[in-house]
C-alpha cells in the first residue's frame, strides 16, 4: 500500500491480511530513501476500520539523496511482527528463519539504494586537474540529482599512448571498451577518432553552448557534429631561464628558429614528442610555420641542441627552473606553473608571434559509453562557468581551484572580463592575434608519421647527430653542411600519403623505420671522423685476449 498524505517519507506501513497463517505483504511505497539506512524497529500499531493490524517499520538514515523511488516488492512477514500485531507466536525456529530472510531483503535493498553512479575516464591530464574536477564535479552531482557518483581514471601515459591504447582496445571490442570519456590530449587525437567513428555526439544545452565561441584563430573549438568540445585551451611556447642566460651570456629567443642556433648547443630543453601531445603539436607547429623542408632544418639543429628528451612534457619546464636547461619547449600552463612559483624575474615564457597557434584541449564521450548519463552531466559541467573557473581562477577564490592551481586558458570569453585578481592567467586568448592559420586536418592525418620521423631521424640517432652537429659547428656549420645534415627521406607529400594509407600496417612501418635509420646514420657518419676500430671488433679482441690470458695461466700453473 503507498504511503499516505502526511505520513512520515521514512515510514513503511504493512497491512496483515490474516492470523492464523504466514503471510506476504506486498509494499508499493513512494520515498526519500539514503544510502546505509536500517530498519531499526517495529511497533504495533491499532486496529484499522477493517479490523487488520497494522504494523509500521521505520528507516533511519543520515538523509542525503532525495531521488523519488517507488519499489514494489514482496516482504516474508516475521515473527517478531507476526506477535506484535496478532499477539499469536510461531515456533523458535520458523520464528528466526523468517527474520533472517526479511532482513535479507531488506540489506539487498538497501545496497541497491545506495549504489553510487560511477564514471570511467582516460586522461593524460596531471593530478591536479583529475583532483580538482572530480572534487567539483562530485559536489555538483550531489546537488543536481541527489546521487553520489564515482570517478575512475586511468592512465596510460601521454596522448600518443592513449591513441594507442584506445586503437587497440577498440579493435578487440569494438562495441565499446568500458571508458566513457576522453578527457584531455590535444585536438588532434579528437579529430582522428571522430573520423573513426570511435566519438558518440551529444549537444550541450542551448544555454551553455551559445556561450562558446565556434572558432579561434581559426582553429574550431568545438565539433559542428558535437563528438567533442574545447573544455580549455593550450599555446606553446618558449619558456627560458633569465638567471642562467645572464650567467652562460645567451639571449632569450622568441621564435622557434632561435632555439635552432649552434650557440645554444646543449642548452634546450625537449620532451619526446612520441611520448607528449603537447610538444608534438610544437613540432608539427614549427613544419606548418616555416615549411616542410626549413621546418626540418629547425627540428635537427634544436634537436641537436636538446640536452636530453624526457619523457614528460611538465619535465622540462622544471629544468629549466632549476638550471639544467636555459630554454625549453612547453605548453603554456607548464610555464606559468614554474613563472608563478619561481617569479617572473627568474623566469620567462613566450609564444613565438604569428608562428604558434592556440589550440583547444577538448574532451569527448567514447563509443558505447557504459555511464552515458554521467558522462553527459560530466562534460556539461566542464563546459559551464563553474567547470570553466577551475582553469582560470587563481587557488583560494571562490569557486576556483581549492587545492592545485590550474593556470589554464578558459573557452567562455566572459571570464576574462572578471577582476584581473581572480584569474591566474593574465593573458585573454580571444584578444591575442596570429595571422599564422594552423591546418589542423593535416596535423590529425600525418601525426604518427611525424612521430616516427623526429623518432628516427633525431632522437634515436641523438648520439650520431650530436657528433655530426659538433664536428660542423667546429668547421664553422656551413649553410651546405646544415641543409645536409637536415635532408629528409620522403617529402611531405609522400609522408602524407603514407600516414593515410599504409602506415597502420606495422610490417610497412617497421619497414620504413628500419630504412629511415640508415638514411639518418648514413648522412650523420658521413660528418664525423670513423672509429680506428668498430666497437664490436673491440669486443671481440678484449674476449680474446682474456681467452688467451686464461689459457697461460692454466699451463703455466701445470708447468
Amino acid at each position: 500500500m503507498a504511503v499516505g498524505a502526511g505520513q512520515e517519507p521514512d515510514t513503511l506501513r504493512f497491512a496483515g491480511f490474516g492470523t492464523e497463517q504466514l503471510f506476504v505483504v506486498v509494499i508499493e511505497v513512494d520515498l526519500f530513501f539514503v544510502p546505509l539506512g536500517f530498519v531499526s524497529r517495529a511497533v504495533a500499531q491499532d486496529d484499522d476500520a477493517a479490523g487488520a493490524k497494522q504494523c509500521r517499520i521505520r528507516v533511519n538514515s543520515s538523509s542525503q539523496l532525495s531521488t523519488h523511488v517507488r519499489i514494489r516488492f514482496l516482504v516474508l512477514r516475521s515473527a517478531g511482527m507476526y506477535r506484535q500485531c496478532n499477539e499469536r507466536s510461531w515456533p523458535e525456529r520458523r520464528m528466526r528463519r523468517w527474520i533472517f530472510i526479511v532482513w535479507v531483503f531488506l540489506l539487498l535493498y538497501v545496497s541497491v539504494a545506495g549504489a553510487a553512479d560511477r564514471l570511467v575516464l582516460l586522461s593524460p591530464h596531471w593530478e591536479g586537474i583529475k583532483y580538482e574536477f572530480e572534487r567539483a564535479f562530485k559536489a555538483q552531482y550531489l546537488r543536481d540529482t541527489a546521487r553520489t557518483v564515482e570517478l575512475e581514471w586511468m592512465d596510460v601515459g601521454g596522448t600518443s599512448e592513449a591513441m594507442r591504447f584506445l586503437r587497440s582496445e577498440f579493435k578487440n571490442k569494438p562495441a565499446g571498451i568500458g571508458i566513457d570519456i576522453l578527457f584531455g590530449g590535444g585536438l588532434e587525437p579528437y579529430l582522428a577518432l571522430k573520423q573513426e567513428n570511435l566519438l558518440e555526439s551529444y549537444t550541450l544545452p542551448h544555454e551553455l553552448l551559445e556561450k562558446i565561441p565556434p572558432r579561434l584563430g581559426g582553429v574550431p573549438l568545438y565539433d559542428p557534429g558535437h563528438t567533442w568540445y574545447g573544455a580549455t585551451l593550450a599555446g606553446f611556447g618558449i619558456v627560458y631561464n633569465r638567471v642562467v642566460l645572464q650567467l652562460i651570456k645567451r639571449p632569450a629567443v622568441a621564435t622557434w628558429e632561435g632555439l635552432a642556433s649552434p650557440a645554444l648547443f646543449g642548452w634546450v630543453g625537449s620532451s619526446d614528442p612520441r611520448k607528449s601531445g603537447s610538444v608534438h603539436m610544437a613540432y608539427e607547429i614549427i613544419l606548418q610555420a616555416y615549411g616542410w623542408e626549413k621546418g626540418w632544418r629547425i627540428i635537427t639543429g634544436l634537436g641537436a641542441n636538446v640536452r636530453n628528451f624526457t619523457d614528460s612534457a611538465g619535465q622540462v619546464p622544471k629544468d629549466v627552473a632549476t638550471g639544467e636547461v636555459a630554454y625549453g619547449l612547453a605548453i603554456d600552463f607548464y610555464a606559468w606553473a614554474q613563472v608563478n612559483e619561481a617569479g617572473a624575474d627568474k623566469i620567462g615564457f613566450v609564444m613565438p608571434e604569428n608562428f604558434t597557434v592556440i589550440n583547444p584541449d577538448c574532451i569527448g564521450i567514447l563509443k558505447g559509453a557504459p555511464n552515458r548519463g554521467v558522462a553527459e552531466a560530466f562534460i556539461r559541467f566542464v563546459m559551464s562557468a563553474a567547470g570553466q573557473k577551475l582553469w582560470l581562477w587563481a587557488r583560494g577564490v571562490p569557486d576556483g581551484p581549492q587545492r592545485f592551481q590550474l593556470n589554464r586558458f578558459s573557452v567562455l570569453p566572459s571570464l576574462y572580463k572578471s577582476s584581473p585578481e581572480n584569474t591566474a592567467v593574465k593573458l585573454d586568448p580571444f584578444s591575442w592575434h596570429s595571422d599564422f592559420v594552423f591546418d589542423d586536418r593535416l596535423a590529425s592525418a600525418r601525426w604518427s608519421v611525424v612521430d616516427d620521423l623526429i623518432g628516427a631521424m633525431v632522437i634515436d640517432s641523438k648520439g650520431l647527430l650530436n657528433e655530426a652537429w659538433s664536428a660542423a659547428i667546429a668547421h664553422g656549420l656551413m649553410e651546405q653542411e646544415w641543409e645536409r645534415l637536415a635532408a629528409m627521406p620522403i617529402s611531405a607529400t609522400e609522408a602524407l600519403k603514407i600516414a593515410k594509407t599504409q602506415w597502420k600496417d606495422p610490417a610497412f612501418r617497421n619497414q620504413k623505420l628500419i630504412e629511415w635509420t640508415r638514411f639518418a646514420r648514413a648522412k650523420y657518419e658521413r660528418r664525423t671522423k670513423p672509429p680506428l676500430m668498430r666497437p664490436e671488433y673491440l669486443s671481440l679482441l678484449g674476449l680474446g685476449l682474456i681467452a688467451f690470458g686464461l689459457v697461460s695461466y692454466s699451463r703455466k700453473r701445470k708447468g
